[in-house]
């Protein structure tokens, strides 16, 4: 089988995905294209035109599957080349671009969620790796089209759209399980981007606030780092020095050895579809608490979850911190490695289309 696997804007979450699955599915001929994650408004609309121009040979090549991420421009490219039409049609969304977050000064243009749109629709088959991530797309759709012009009537294509959608996450790579330190149940690990649609202030007010009342607890703060980063974790940095153990981007062991190490991992976020560092985390021993919004009542039980706001943070984490004997038990995360859905991406790949 010759699979095309095709990934537009490729960043961190996107790299791994595309990595274990060509990794795993030896078995399967890979032709694989990306585009570096940077100028997102360039990418999602010249995606087409860059693979036209630098990658003619390979596209002209006959296939059996295309897979591309949802920020393909799927449309175009079978369009400039037509016969890719012939082969399977799979879209893969690891986000959409209508659930960002509406205050956002960096929200997606009109463009990019047509692309995301267009992918869809021309797609034979479209998999989604959480539910909220497929829901948010479908009724963001359908409330987008209801402002343009022409009084489209799209619910029918979109809840159709919707039927036929796959619900299948991001696997996270089975690892062995060490045991958490119990002097790091106080350690407060956040390893998010670092980036506004995450939150960071909240989840820093709440640190203030334990901080100001004397309340023990060690702060790790780690994740991937952009030009031009909220100065809110400057100013923390300062005025939570006495707490900070770990500050800034690790290299990959001394990142896997601080998870090891157990603690609690929030999420403080107003954006998120699946959130790999978060089960990453939560598989070496940290306990997870993520707001009840978004992708998390589905991926976490109601021990880890608090009401998503800054007081209710505060509540559980005050409580987590003080008397660590009431933090939940370890998570199981079995349900999210590479083992238990390798049959399944086999399976998307080597079905029919859909009907």
């Amino acid at each position: 089988m010759r699979v095309l696997l095709l990934s537009a804007y490729e960043a961190v979450s996107h790299r791994y995905w595309a990595d274990q699955l060509t990794a795993r599915l030896e078995d399967i001929e890979w032709t694989r294209l990306s585009l570096a994650p940077r100028h997102f408004a360039w990418r999602i609309r010249g995606n087409p035109l860059n693979w036209w121009l630098k990658e003619h040979a390979s596209l002209s090549q006959p296939f059996d599957v295309v897979l591309a991420t949802s920020m393909v421009d799927l449309a175009t490219l079978i369009g400039l080349f037509p016969h890719l039409a012939r082969a399977r049609k799979i879209v893969y969304f690891h986000e959409n671009q209508f659930a960002y977050p509406s205050s956002s000064d960096q929200a997606p243009p009109v463009e990019a969620m047509m692309v995301n749109l267009y992918a869809a629709l021309a797609a034979d088959d479209i998999v989604f790796n959480t539910a909220y991530n497929r829901d948010s797309f479908i009724d963001g759709a359908r409330a987008f089209l209801k402002k343009m012009p022409d009084n489209l009537a799209a619910a029918r294509p979109l809840e159709a759209l919707r039927a036929r959608a796959r619900i299948m996450p991001v696997p996270i790579e089975a690892r062995r399980k060490a045991g958490a330190d119990l002097n790091a149940s106080r350690r407060i690990l956040w390893n998010h981007r670092w980036e506004y649609d995450k939150n960071p202030e909240d989840f820093f007010a709440v640190l203030y606030r334990l901080s100001e009342e004397g309340v023990a607890f060690e702060l790790a703060v780690v994740g991937q780092r952009f030009r031009g980063e909220p100065a809110v974790f400057e100013q923390a940095r300062a005025r939570l020095a006495d707490h900070i153990v770990c500050w800034g981007p690790q290299e990959v062991g001394e990142y896997r050895r601080l998870l090891a190490g157990g603690g609690i991992v929030v999420s403080t976020t107003w954006h998120e579809f699946q959130g790999l560092a978060l089960m990453e985390a939560a598989q070496c021993g940290a306990r997870p608490l993520v707001p009840e919004r978004l992708c998390f009542p589905e991926l976490y039980p109601e021990a880890y979850r608090y009401d998503g706001t800054v007081e209710g943070l505060y509540q559980r984490l005050a409580a987590w911190l003080l008397e660590p004997s009431c933090q939940p038990s370890r998570l199981d995360t079995r349900a999210w490695e590479w083992p238990n859905w390798e049959g399944a991406y086999r399976a998307l790949l080597t079905a029919p289309p859909s009907p």
